[in-house]
């Protein structure tokens, strides 16, 4: 979790919990995304052996009945009866409701406000740092996702509500804050989360002693460690240290992003005169990482504790008065104004340069730096030092820590978890599209499925496949590697090959235009989106000549075509050939790299034109089904809901007595459990060892039900200033597997925190401590779907073992 997503940079960071979607794979990302209990047997590993397994595989087909969705058949006071902890999670102060008669759908007090509850579900990341339950080094990690999703907080929210103010924007969002009040409840919840920090900090590194791995000051180091250490910084470390004094004959230098500081204060021997000298720390992959380890054992120093213990090398005959450590954050919010720049492509390039010197808006230094020189970095930096400057206490940066949590101590991690072969794909060799042609739409669920033997394969296939015509497909967030690898092969192979690079993709723009410039150096032929909007669709669309037709094939994602992030975070895709949604694919790149979008499309839901219009018009048709003949349902999730409009709207649904059931990862604008308001609706959070990302929309509709997946989340910007698209899933055997996900995430009692009328959450505690979190759920049912299915081979095991669970599911449940 850079559970980031930093889904600007929220859909990145991270392995568990991170808003953002960047390029890190350590990013659960950072940036930055249920109340049924399973009762004392939970779906642990015991419950289910293969021979009860090989028996229900053996049912007929005519006992595979469509699912029923867990949460429609539970009564309201099970829907609101969980299990919970002291566990809780803040989203800052919520406003006084008025009572239910005289709510008003406008008032403020019914909205949270963005920012405040991303920064509570990163106090939910930072409780598993706190849990034992979770494996010491998985501990160190989620301590370090927060770190990292602190500092794209300050530098994307944090400087975008700054560059409000600047402004003289004095607004109100929609729960009611100016900028100000805004950037006051900010700090107040920074404050307590870095708190926790340092507590969990001590805490960690106390266990980390007890299992041999340490992190240590060089003088608690003995002599002879002390000088391989010295030996090391002056062969390795000193040539690439430049130390820069401070004067009026040398003016304050350029502090970098993020960058690793020590201020230096020294004198001449003897003399009464104190200098001033600014040490930047040299972490970067081909200097030093910041953790060294000592001797070969589990023994690390950080490299500015190795600078400062051997200033006497860089300043020779000197006495070093103090060295104190400091970091700036600046604000990733840079606009360069499109007529500036001759191209997209330009703009872009302007803008990363511009970013480098961008404001700053955090001062990070270390805890008892003396306070005259606190006060000098913080006007030197045009900072106001009460609100902008931050004391850390013990570790600066602990996103380092990420160095620390890749150690190999199996017993201190998760149970690995490999990725496993789709069922049909695993024993199916043949061509890939015959496959798909013949069986139907594949939905592909990672990681519990591998994304080299699925995405991949299907588009390396296609490079090579002599029927195949031509490829186009969009890229928001890649990496090297097979993806662009099959691209360029499939040019090489003559096929028209056409590709999407969205450029503004929150800090991936340099690897974006350096993928977009590779591309069309091998003849690809690369847009940059329209102007205006976002890409952030996942698609690859391929047509082919099959016997005497062309037929078009597709894959449809709710993640980025990324390796590393496929590995960490939980996504859905589809590969199809439906007709329908290949015409309206082939419409929607007619969008994309000409002009003027359709009207409306036969089955996909698109932004910025039809998908929002698609998702409110469905609320209202649930509302009036429910009027009329009762029990309606909506589920959804996503990473985010701050759409101002969607929330209304399933305000309504609740007040309509609508079930709503919301599993959000993150912000969060709706609460629950309001009297006269949103009494039959719930909002739950999972946070586990993946960074959840799959987006799903359900909407029962009088029995004639509909699913959707896709790329969106319900915020203003996904909705309506990208190009983004939902799928509907009509296969059943697809449904089915689209029902057990949102079924065992609602009744998940290990990993999910549910919401509370006033925007707190409490987590839930099982009856049973070894009770498993949907994430593992999941990882057992990918594991015996593929095991069953080696051994079976049945064209219709799908269906079967996902009945199977349901079964199972519904059983806890009763």
């Amino acid at each position: 979790m850079t559970f980031t997503d930093t889904t600007d940079a929220q859909d990145s960071v991270s392995p568990r919990a991170m808003e953002p979607e960047s390029n890190a794979p350590h990013a659960k990302e950072s940036e930055p995304g249920d109340p049924e209990e399973l009762g004392t047997g939970s779906l642990d590993g015991d419950a289910f052996d293969q021979d009860t397994l090989d028996g229900d595989l053996a049912l007929k087909e005519t006992e595979d009945a469509p699912l029923e969705p867990v949460a429609a058949s539970a009564s309201a006071d099970e829907d609101f009866a969980p299990s919970t902890s002291e566990s809780k999670s803040d989203t800052g102060p919520a406003q006084a409701l008025p009572p239910p008669e005289e709510i008003d759908l406008d008032d403020p007090a019914l909205y949270l406000n963005r920012e405040l509850t991303w920064l509570a579900f990163n106090q939910r990341v930072l409780h598993e740092g706190q849990d034992p339950r979770t494996p010491l080094l998985e501990r160190v990690k989620f301590l370090a996702i927060v770190s990292n999703n602190l500092d794209e907080f300050f530098m994307k929210r944090i400087g975008g509500l700054k560059q409000q103010l600047a402004a003289g924007v004095h607004s109100r969002t929609i729960d009611g804050r100016t900028p100000e009040q805004q950037l006051a409840e900010c700090r107040e919840m920074i404050a307590q989360i870095q708190d926790d920090q340092m507590r969990l900090f001590n805490s960690l590194i106390e266990e980390l002693t007890a299992q041999d791995i340490r992190l240590v000051g060089i003088s608690e180091l003995p002599e002879d460690a002390r000088q391989r250490l010295r030996e090391h910084f002056r062969t390795n470390i000193f040539p690439m240290i430049t130390p820069l004094a401070m004067d009026p004959t040398h003016p304050f230098p350029f502090i970098s992003n993020l960058a690793l500081n020590l201020l230096v204060r020294l004198r001449f021997p003897g003399g009464n005169e104190t200098y001033m000298a600014r040490i930047k720390v040299p972490v970067s992959k081909d200097v030093s990482k910041r953790l060294i380890q000592v001797d070969d054992v589990n023994t690390f120093v950080t490299l500015d504790d190795l600078i400062a213990n051997n200033l006497d090398m860089l300043f020779p005959g000197m006495e070093i008065e103090s060295c104190e450590l400091f970091r700036v954050t600046r604000n990733a919010i840079v606009e360069p104004e499109a007529e500036a720049a001759n191209d997209l492509l330009e703009m872009i390039e302007t803008e990363l340069r511009e970013r480098h010197f961008a404001p700053i808006v955090r001062l990070e230094v270390q805890a008892g730096m003396d306070p005259v020189h606190r006060g000098m970095l913080a006007a030197e930096l045009g900072l106001n030092e009460a609100e902008d400057v931050y004391e850390v206490a013990g570790m600066i940066a602990k996103r380092d820590l990420f160095e620390l949590a890749g150690l190999s101590r199996p017993e201190l991690h998760d149970k690995t978890h490999r990725p496993g072969d789709h069922p049909l794909l695993a024993n199916d060799r043949r061509n890939i599209f015959h496959v798909i042609r013949e069986n139907g739409p594949l939905l592909l669920q990672h990681p519990y499925e591998s994304f080299s033997t699925t995405v991949e394969r299907f588009l390396s296939t296609a490079a090579k496949d002599p029927k195949v015509l031509a490829i186009k497909m969009t890229l928001y967030r890649t990496s090297a590697g097979a993806i662009l690898d099959a691209l360029i092969e499939a040019a090489r192979n003559g096929k028209q090959v056409a590709v999407l690079v969205e450029l503004k993709a929150r800090f991936d723009e340099a690897a974006n235009i350096g993928w977009a410039r590779r591309l069309e150096s091998e003849g690809i032929h690369v847009t940059y989106g329209v102007m205006g909007l976002k890409t952030h669709s996942k698609l690859i669309f391929v047509v082919r000549r099959d016997y005497s037709q062309l037929r078009r094939y597709y894959h449809i994602g709710t993640g980025n075509y990324h390796s590393g992030t496929a590995k960490l975070y939980t996504d859905l895709g589809m590969l199809g050939c439906d007709e329908d949604i290949a015409q309206d694919l082939t419409e929607l790149f007619n969008y994309l790299t000409g002009y003027s979008p359709p009207p409306s499309y036969r089955k996909i839901l698109a932004a910025p034109y039809t998908l929002k219009p698609g998702i409110l018009s469905r609320i209202q048709r649930e509302i009036e089904h429910h009027q009329r003949d009762g029990g309606g349902l909506i589920q959804m999730k996503m990473n985010a809901l701050e759409d101002s409009d969607i929330t209304r709207s399933l305000y309504k649904a609740s007040r309509a007595g609508v079930k709503v059931d919301l599993i959000v990862r993150d912000t969060c604008r709706f609460r629950p459990g309001v009297p006269g308001l949103s009494e039959t609706a719930r909002v739950v959070s999972i946070v586990g060892r993946f960074l959840e990302h799959a987006r799903i929309l359900y909407f029962r509709n009088g029995g004639e039900e509909e699913y959707f997946f896709g790329s969106a989340d319900m915020m203003r910007r996904n909705l309506e200033a990208r190009v983004e698209v939902h799928a509907p899933v009509e296969n059943p055997e697809l449904r089915q597997e689209l029902r057990l996900i949102l079924d065992v995430q609602l009744a998940d009692t290990r990993s999910a925190w549910d919401m509370q009328p006033d925007g707190t959450y409490v987590q839930r505690q099982p009856a049973d401590e070894n009770t498993k979190g949907a994430q593992e759920l999941l990882i057992q049912v990918a594991e015996k779907r593929l095991a069953a299915a080696a051994k079976h081979k049945e064209k219709n095991l799908r269906s079967r073992l996902l009945s199977h669970f349901e079964r199972r599911l519904a059983a806890h449940q009763g």
